[in-house]
């Protein structure tokens, strides 16, 4: 018997057919991943907005972070043209406002309270933290570009736990250890 979204063990193979894209995806899913919205103010002052699950951290010296976008999203020219954004960590109890910025149209912002980063991108309210960047570079890496920015200003905003997606689903499934003894042994 099989569990959803578990990999089939048996399986060795390439990754040539759809069955074994397939497969790749349900393999990959099993690493879990901060789910981030990018945002960015306009020149025509309207926000936009798009939701990633490949965010890191890229350089200290100069401070630069990363994340990709699916060169088929719509949003992205957008953001990228601006030259500009802010990666907002999603807590774990914005999952809903996660759903809403994921679909495509004008009505993303809609319920949705935010202020302005030093740049000028809109910081989320509720986020886990920010990290406002002005766009450093963008490699077309197979069917993604990988954008890099540079880090002009960040903070955490809570502590919260952040979303995360594992296995086909959002959620809250971090549990640590490190943050535990800390508190206990006073590291």
């Amino acid at each position: 018997m099989r569990t959803e979204g578990v990999p089939d063990p048996s399986h060795t193979g390439s990754v040539e057919s759809p069955e074994d894209r397939t497969y790749f995806r349900q393999v990959l899913g099993n690493f879990p991943t901060s789910v981030v919205a990018i945002t960015a103010g306009m020149p025509d002052g309207r926000p936009e907005a798009m939701i990633v699950g490949s965010f890191t951290s890229v350089s200290l010296e100069p401070p630069l972070v990363a994340f990709l976008a699916d060169r088929s999203s719509r949003t992205f020219p957008r953001i990228r043209a601006a030259g500009r954004y802010c990666v907002n960590a999603l807590a774990a109890d914005q999952e809903v406002l996660c759903r809403a910025m994921a679909t495509r149209g004008p009505d993303r912002f809609d319920g949705i309270t935010w202020r302005r980063s030093p740049l000028g991108n809109p910081v989320l309210d509720g986020v886990v933290a920010w990290i406002d960047c002005e766009m450093e570079d963008v490699v077309e890496i197979g069917d993604h570009h990988l954008a890099v920015g540079r880090v002009h200003a960040l903070r955490t905003e809570s502590v919260k736990t952040p979303l995360l997606f594992f296995r086909g689903g959002y959620g809250d499934y971090f549990s640590s250890t490190s943050v535990l003894l800390d508190r206990l042994v006073g590291w």
